[in-house]
């Protein structure tokens, strides 16, 4: 398998390299880019670690040759949120770049799973689907919005809060990847319980948990250790999927538009991408009501992405 890491010089891509090169089968390769002339160091530095994966390196303004070949393209490149910053304002400059990034993956590598880190998800994705259809080459099955960690905050918050192992806490977290529009489903967590408050504290800290660590940094930057972690998690079920394993993870993919054209849930990955978009079961009217009021919101997401991928 050949995974490639594009936006690998940042924090998370630095991350996310340094799990992959870790936790890839024995054999793969591991392809990074970012537009940073020191992509090839972190390259060289991370060919270091004596496992069996095959690292290369490379930097400059064209990203082909990282992609060559690549079963799996993992995009985290772009701008980090910083204090006062919500996702949208991130727009105008990362939307830039998954457009022009897109474009090569449908060049280069157009049957590669693709996965998209780079916020604002609910709106990235989106123009990458745009783009990939002008090329002829979408595929509905092959891209993700990358949404893994908003489930393992849920499954570290909701186990520290209740003082259960992590590994014993599974939660499904629907909906989009910003703000109201994450929507974990801590009525369907098994073998604990919660107070209304409880259930409306838990769920306000996972929807705001990427501006607590942002604040936490005073300024130097957000996120890229815990999507690290995540994206490798997600990057990894990919290849598991591939490799004819059935494994299921929360993602933001375009399905039946049930709530919406793009929508997070449950989704059984395989050897074509999405094997099958799952059911996500029964809820609570506390959530019901908090998916209703999200929507709107997720719908201008998304229209906003459409609108911005179809302009030439």
């Amino acid at each position: 398998m050949k995974v490639a890491v594009i936006g690998a010089a940042g924090g998370i891509g630095q991350a996310l390299g340094l799990l992959l090169k870790l936790n890839l089968p024995a054999g793969s390769k591991l392809s990074l880019y970012d537009i940073a002339p020191v992509t090839p160091g972190v390259a060289a530095d991370l060919s270091h670690i004596p496992t069996d994966v095959e690292v290369t390196g490379f930097g400059g303004e064209d990203c082909s040759p990282a992609l060559e070949g690549a079963d799996v393209v993992l995009i985290s490149a772009g701008v980090a949120r910083k204090p006062g910053m919500d996702r949208a304002d991130l727009f105008n400059i990362n939307a830039g770049i998954i457009k022009s990034l897109t474009a090569k993956v449908a060049e280069v590598c157009p049957k590669a799973l693709l996965g998209i880190i780079t916020n604002p998800v609910n709106t990235t994705v989106p123009i990458a689907a745009e783009v990939l259809k002008k090329a002829g080459v979408y595929d509905p099955k092959r891209l993700f919005g990358v949404t893994t960690l908003d489930v393992i905050r849920a499954e570290t918050f909701i186990a520290e809060a209740k003082g259960k192992a992590c590994s014993d806490i599974k939660v499904n977290v629907i909906g989009g990847h910003s703000g109201v529009t994450i929507l974990p489903l801590l009525s369907q967590v098994e073998g604990v319980s919660f107070t209304d408050e409880e259930v409306t504290a838990l769920t306000t800290r996972i929807q705001n948990a990427g501006t607590e660590v942002v604040e936490a940094k005073a300024g130097g930057g957000s996120a890229t250790l815990s999507m690290g972690q995540a994206a490798a998690r997600f990057g990894l079920s990919l290849i598991k999927g591939l490799q004819g394993e059935e494994v299921i993870e929360c993602a933001y993919v375009q399905g039946a538009g049930d709530n919406a054209e793009f929508f997070a849930q449950p989704v059984k990955l395989g050897k074509n991408g999405v094997e099958a978009i799952l059911d996500y079961g029964s809820i609570s009217e506390f959530e019901q009501k908090a998916l209703d009021d999200m929507l709107p919101t997720l719908k201008g997401d998304i229209e906003k992405g459409v609108e911005f991928g179809q302009a030439e």
